[in-house]
């Protein structure tokens, strides 16, 4: 299948009675949350999403999301380099529905005003929680050193007097 570019938003309803599938990629620059997190300024994501109907008649949106991006060591402040693979599995309900009925493989996915969803921000999201709260390297590639880190000497303070050492003075004089 030839790789095309995702369109932005979608009726996920059409999309699964068509059975249609989109095997293409999604560019960096278009989802501002995840460039907030990440070093890398041009990217691309590859997606891959299936519209299906299951057995219950249910509208299922399928697919996975691959990247390779670059965030921070939160141990070192070096670049740590991360493949992000996610698969993902929702069920559109209308604005404001109930989703209590849906089986618990699916992840609720709210349709706008026009009956449609946006494709850009589901791979954001999936992307978002990809990533580790924490990205650290692991620590026999961390340079991260134990050694405390001071700049400079630092000179000791003179000892000043306690101001409270008054009030002292006041309840013994009492």
């Amino acid at each position: 299948m030839q790789k095309v570019k995702i369109p932005i938003t979608i009726d996920p309803c059409r999309a699964a009675q068509r059975r249609a599938s989109y095997d293409g990629v999604v560019m960096l620059e278009e989802l501002s949350r995840l460039q907030q997190v990440v070093r890398d300024q041009n990217s691309e994501i590859a997606v891959d999403i299936h519209f299906n109907i299951d057995e219950q008649g249910l509208v299922v949106v399928q697919g996975k999301v691959r990247a390779h991006l670059t965030v921070v060591c939160q141990r070192c402040n070096d670049e740590l380099g991360l493949d992000l693979e996610q698969d993902f599995a929702y069920s559109p309900v209308g604005l404001g529905a109930e989703s209590d009925d849906l089986p618990e493989r699916y992840d609720v996915l709210e349709l706008d005003d026009e009956g449609e969803v946006n494709l850009r921000q589901i791979v954001e999201d999936e992307l978002l929680l990809a990533i580790p709260i924490v990205p650290t390297h692991d620590e026999a590639l961390c340079s991260y050193s134990d050694k405390p880190k001071s700049f400079g000497e630092i000179e000791a303070e003179d000892s000043k007097p306690n101001p409270f050492e008054i009030l002292k003075q006041l309840k013994k004089d009492s």
